[in-house]
């Protein structure tokens, strides 16, 4: 049958204008899905209590210089904190081996062997203590200690950086080569290679620095978020230690605890030369952005 002239452009036209309405239809759709909050893109809010919802709280900015950090700031070695005649390193072995045996003579405190279920690789690691095998089991500073240092402690006292240096929970004995290859590393450069073990190393993770007023650079937060992604309802770990109150701990950063306005004020507060990361440090003192202001 032949085609009438113009009937074409008519049908196109006509195509057109539909998939026009459609398109306008399914735009005031979403909208009101989106004002509803039911849109299926929208994203669910945290499980009270989880740790998707404490990483929230967490404040995100940057890594503040390494500069002044020593082990020694967070305790001489492993401290006996909680005064019950063993040191922190010993505790944690005793908590976390099966099957442990303690050396003659003291008093139940110094384990001699044990097994470790280890949890960063997911495999069973005989300890025996001794030169040479001692250090296939290692103590972990889940939150290193440095990664800490450079994201709030410098702020904390000596007292409390004494006790997040021997924390049970900032502490897990773990593989002692893996131990060595995370360093001073945080979520956004290592994770335990054992993917079960992930949401509850992140969870403790971001457990201990909402305990002791540390922050996460934006790296380090959406690497935590993509662990818990896959585990939105882990929650925080229990074992949360008090922190010592000789001075308050920064609420979120240490600038929060003093301010001032300028470098005379700071070296009238006896704070020069004061460092990124020090209680009441701004960039406006620090003209050669070292990380050092109020020099001199």
């Amino acid at each position: 049958m032949p085609t009438r002239s113009g009937s074409r452009p008519r049908r196109v036209a006509g195509a057109l204008l539909a998939v026009g309405v459609s398109a306008a239809l399914t735009a005031c759709d979403a909208i009101d899905l989106a004002e509803s909050g039911n849109a299926s893109g929208t994203t669910a809010a945290p499980v009270a209590g989880s740790a998707a919802a404490a990483l929230q709280e967490l404040e995100v900015k940057g890594r503040a210089p390494k500069t002044g950090y020593e082990r020694d700031l967070f305790g001489d070695g492993w401290v006996d904190t909680d005064r019950n005649g063993c040191d922190t390193r010993n505790d944690v072995l005793a908590r976390d081996l099966t099957g442990e045996t303690f050396t003659p003579g003291t008093r139940d405190c110094v384990v001699a062997t044990g097994t470790l279920a280890d949890p960063y690789s997911g495999t069973v690691i005989e300890f025996r203590r001794g030169e040479g095998t001692s250090a296939a089991v290692q103590i972990d500073h889940v939150v290193a200690l440095s990664d800490a240092w450079q994201k709030g402690a410098q702020g904390l006292s000596p007292d409390q950086r004494v006790a997040f240096g021997n924390d049970p929970l900032n502490l897990l004995a773990a593989d002692g080569p893996l131990n060595m290859q995370k360093g001073d590393g945080d979520a956004a450069t290592w994770l335990p290679p054992n993917t079960g073990f992930r949401c509850a190393y992140v969870a403790r993770q971001i457990a201990v620095k909402a305990t002791y007023g540390l922050w996460v650079t934006r790296a380090e937060h959406d690497a935590m978020a993509g662990v818990l992604e896959t585990c939105p309802e882990e929650p925080l770990p229990d074992g949360a230690a008090a922190v010592p109150s000789s001075e308050p701990v920064p609420s979120s950063a240490p600038g929060a605890a003093a301010s001032y306005a300028d470098c005379s004020a700071v070296r009238a507060a006896g704070a020069a030369p004061i460092r990124r990361g020090d209680p009441g440090f701004s960039d406006a003192f620090d003209g050669d952005g070292d990380g050092v202001g109020c020099e001199s």
